[in-house]
């Protein structure tokens, strides 16, 4: 499924069913930021929509010797297998292309995602709140995880997208929230061959709004990985870790998943709050005990 231009249709009632929109770059985004959280709230019965602006055609195969005809098309159905894995339904793209890293950059493509309008991508989110109209939406941070410059316009646009979505029925998405490296994994990153500073690209655990407790869905966290098969090769990043480095990625990564507020139209009932509905007016059951 891909996203339409934003229609004149906007509905004439608030969405009663819970609904979390997720917005990522590119295939395997959603594994490692938000996997546990979103299986978490489809298991509660919260329609979980994942939208994801690429399909991942510059990234890097990591995998000895294995070759590919099209690796959008390959990254495409590993994404679906992952959202499979992780309980929700199958993804929607948004139809640009991966600007690529490095040697890979695509300066060229008019379609990468560095060389789009990011009104043009907010357009397209617009379209998709209009017609999901979800509570809450997820994305990146400001700082796109790591500086990918793919992950810093869907912050960017995906930000845009919330403010200027006030006026939908219900008043709109009501909470808007970023992935949140605490300081310690922005530390485990950098170790990792990741060049960044933790005490930029970390935030203190005083900015983290909600911590999910993913434990209990490692199993979908770890299937939704493995179905990127391509990425997650011998010579990826984390195929060249030693075994105690991977333990320690496991534990923090499959422990618990961290978010920030980024934008709020409602007044918080505590802070930090016990999930991503916390204070939702008619929403209170999603995250009760």
């Amino acid at each position: 499924m891909t996203a339409e231009p934003i229609s004149n249709d906007t509905h004439t009632a608030p969405n009663t069913q819970p609904t979390i929109l997720a917005v990522f770059a590119h295939p395997d985004d959603e594994a490692f930021s938000v996997g546990g959280t979103l299986t978490h709230y489809a298991r509660k019965g919260v329609r979980v929509v994942l939208a994801c602006a690429t399909r991942g055609e510059a990234g890097k195969i990591t995998v000895p010797g294995m070759t590919v005809d099209d690796l959008g098309v390959q990254r495409e159905q590993e994404l679906r297998e992952a959202c499979k894995a992780l309980e929700i339904e199958p993804p929607i793209f948004l139809d640009y292309h991966d600007s690529g890293r490095h040697e890979r950059t695509r300066t060229d493509d008019p379609l990468a995602m560095l060389n789009v309008n990011p009104l043009d991508v907010e357009t397209k989110l617009r379209a998709l709140i209009a017609d999901l109209r979800p509570q809450v939406i997820l994305t990146f941070d400001p700082h796109g995880g790591y500086g990918h410059v793919d992950h810093l316009q869907i912050h960017r646009a995906t930000s845009a997208a919330f403010f200027s979505t006030g006026h939908l029925p219900g008043g709109g998405p009501q909470r808007l929230y970023f992935t949140a490296l605490t300081l310690e994994a922005a530390q485990m990153v950098s170790q990792l061959g990741q060049d960044l500073d933790p005490l930029i690209y970390g935030v203190d655990a005083s900015t983290i709004a909600v911590t999910m407790n993913v434990a209990p869905y490692a199993e979908n966290k770890k299937a939704a990985l493995a179905a990127h098969g391509t990425q997650m090769g011998a010579e990826s990043l984390v195929g060249r870790m030693k075994p105690e480095e991977r333990e320690a990625m496991e534990v923090g990564m499959l422990g618990n998943e961290n978010f920030s507020i980024g934008g709020t139209r409602t007044g918080l009932p505590a802070f930090p709050l016990r999930g991503l509905f916390d204070g939702l007016a008619g929403f209170e059951a999603v995250d009760g005990e």
